[in-house]
């Protein structure tokens, strides 16, 4: 059976940093930025661990503005 990996890609100027994706993330790999900020001024979310993702969608799933496409990848 092949191995499903997952990658995760936000819309930075979109993303309002509201920490739903975050707690909807069943292996922890996605965080609000530290450092950066977007435009508008909202810290943003970002996937943490490479190659860690397994394509669940649940953040995207969650999302209220839509910000996070989730790309799924058999291995």
């Amino acid at each position: 059976m092949a191995k499903i990996k997952g990658a995760i890609v936000v819309d930075t100027e979109r993303c309002k940093g509201c920490n739903l994706c975050v707690v909807a993330c069943p292996l922890n790999i996605i965080s609000l930025s530290t450092k950066e900020v977007n435009r508008k001024g909202y810290t943003f979310a970002e996937q943490l661990i490479e190659d860690t993702c397994n394509g669940c969608a649940s953040c995207a799933t969650v999302c209220p503005d839509g910000c996070i496409t989730v790309y799924k990848v058999k291995q």
